[in-house]
């Protein structure tokens, strides 16, 4: 519980300096944007996994001022704290994002999806994840997340039930 409550105070700190630091934001007007983003997370305490990273890429579709749809796609890998093998997956999920303040780059972000096993005999888990986070006009993404896999029992990396708390630094731009 340590290092969560670890990441969330740091994740908030840097957000809050960037948020003071970057205070006007005069264009709300997003349409449509392709983020590409790096992932680092650490895994619940009862987890066999150590922690998480990966890369993404985000498609945001605006629908309103301040609601968009989601479509993420990546790669992931969850190491084991013990030797074992490490689960390895492609996640494609797809949300909404809302922007309750919407003067402001500031977000809530909801998704849902599967994440498809690399790994011989490694089955697709039910993927599901919820975070906030901030965006820039220029570019700059940054957002923290808890995301949960439940995956079958089948798999050759079978885990009940399985999350991460993870940070994502990312790059976004107008298409």
């Amino acid at each position: 519980m340590k290092r969560v409550t670890k990441l969330f105070t740091f994740t908030a700190l840097l957000m809050g300096t960037f948020i003071a630091a970057n205070a006007q934001m005069t264009d709300v007007s997003r349409g449509v944007r392709l983020g590409i983003g790096l992932n680092g997370g650490i895994t619940e305490k009862n987890s066999p996994f150590k922690n998480g990273y990966g890369a993404d890429l985000r498609l945001d579709f605006q629908l309103m001022k301040n609601v968009a749809i989601t479509a993420t796609g990546g790669y992931t890998r969850l190491t084991r704290e013990n030797g074992g093998d490490d689960y390895d997956f492609i996640p494609a999920k797809g949300g909404i994002k809302v922007y309750p303040l919407t003067a402001t780059g500031f977000y809530a972000l909801g998704e849902i999806g599967a994440g498809f096993g690399i790994k011989k005999d490694s089955k697709t888990s039910l993927l599901w994840s919820g975070g906030i986070g901030y965006e820039w006009i220029k570019g700059l993404d940054i957002s923290t997340r808890y995301e949960a896999y439940s995956q079958d029992s089948a798999s050759s990396t079978y885990v009940p039930y399985n999350g991460q708390f993870a940070l994502r630094l990312a790059y976004a731009f107008k298409l």
